[in-house]
């Protein structure tokens, strides 16, 4: 049977095509379906294997981007939303779905448990648009990062991407629990872009099915993506595209 992945598209989110590509690539057949669709029930979210959130500006929302489809989804597919991921679907956030995640109370959940973390403004108050290095995180839950073992390349293209937790003892918490998923490699500016501390670049859930990012794999998995592609004629896919990868295997297996 053919693996189904919905590329959530709403107002503003400007990836979704993007983000199809990755998960065709990946093995799966994507189909992009707007949240309008799912909401009025011509469209089952139990139909599919697979759901991405992606990248954009969803309603246009550029302060506290995300919060407006958070609550969108929380309203009207709440109970539908709730039972995919118990069921132990994966469900990947990116950029503002990452976003839309965290203020859906998914990320890190439990989604009934009061908010712990938060996305908030880059510490170099500029939007921060380039390439960067992620290191998987050993102890994480994360199934997307499974079986990467190396530094992964992809892009950042964010203004409101920095980590912000309740206090340490959270930070604590989500460390010790394998909830951080991906980590930034250096230290600082500019090797972390936002300024999230422990230089966390993705969070996942208890379940480790629900994975929230700021940097965009989906933008990195084709090799001409990468701007030394001509200086690495053995690189054969973009390093983004273990993590769909990872998510399609997954998934097949349910």
């Amino acid at each position: 049977m053919e693996l189904k992945a919905l590329i959530l598209r709403a107002p503003g989110i400007n990836r979704d095509a993007d983000a199809a590509l990755a998960c065709e690539l990946a093995g799966a057949r994507p189909e992009r379906v707007h949240v309008n669709r799912i909401a009025e029930g011509s469209v089952k979210l139990a139909d599919y294997a697979l759901l991405v959130i992606p990248g954009g500006f969803s309603y246009g929302d550029h302060l506290g981007a995300g919060r407006l489809l958070a609550v969108d989804l929380i309203h009207r597919l709440g109970e539908e939303l709730e039972r995919f991921v118990v069921d132990g679907r994966p469900v990947i956030g990116i950029c503002n779905g990452f976003q839309v995640l965290v203020k859906a109370g998914l990320l890190p959940g439990p989604t009934r448990q009061a908010p712990r973390v938060t996305l908030t403004t880059n510490e170099s108050c500029q939007f921060e648009c380039r390439w960067v290095q992620l290191e998987a995180v050993s102890n994480s839950r994360c199934l997307f990062t499974s079986g990467i073992e190396r530094p992964i390349e992809v892009p950042v293209a964010h203004g409101e991407g920095r980590i912000a937790v309740r206090d340490q003892a959270t930070l604590a918490e989500l460390e010790a629990a394998g909830l951080v998923a991906l980590r930034y490699v250096g230290e600082g500016y500019p090797a972390n872009p936002n300024g999230s501390p422990h230089n966390i670049a993705g969070l996942c859930n208890a379940q480790g099915n629900v994975l929230g990012l700021m940097p965009h794999p989906e933008n990195a998995v084709l090799p001409h993506q990468h701007p030394r592609w001509t200086r690495e004629p053995a690189r054969r896919e973009g390093d983004g595209l273990q993590i769909f990868r990872n998510a399609v295997r997954y998934a097949a297996s349910l």
